[in-house]
């Protein structure tokens, strides 16, 4: 099973193969800061990828398009920016993203 680290919390997750990377902490009693009905809309979920990034799903249009409405055109430069509900696990991965935490 893939594994996901969320720094800077230090959380160590078990993932299924093609689970988001916010399904994975959601699954397992995880709060990740969203602010739209987790479907990209808002890219409050906005994560860097710190390794792994060959490990995750490419980005999809959908999630360029967001990230380029709502954060301008610099936010698709770095290809490490991703949206945790729309970047599905497919090996191990390292993130950082703050305010994630245990519910």
């Amino acid at each position: 099973m893939p594994r996901l680290r969320v720094e800077p919390s230090n959380i160590e997750l078990e993932a299924t193969m093609g689970e988001t990377v916010m399904e994975v902490a959601e699954r397992q009693g995880y709060y990740w800061p969203v602010g739209c009905a987790r479907n990209g809309e808002c890219t409050n979920c906005a994560m860097e990828v710190v390794s792994g990034l060959g490990r995750l799903s490419q980005m999809g249009r959908y999630e360029r398009l967001n990230l380029l409405r709502q954060r301008g055109p610099r936010s698709i430069e770095d290809p490490r920016l991703r949206l945790a509900c729309q970047a599905r696990v497919l090996g191990d991965v390292v993130v950082y993203k703050r305010g994630v935490a245990k519910l």
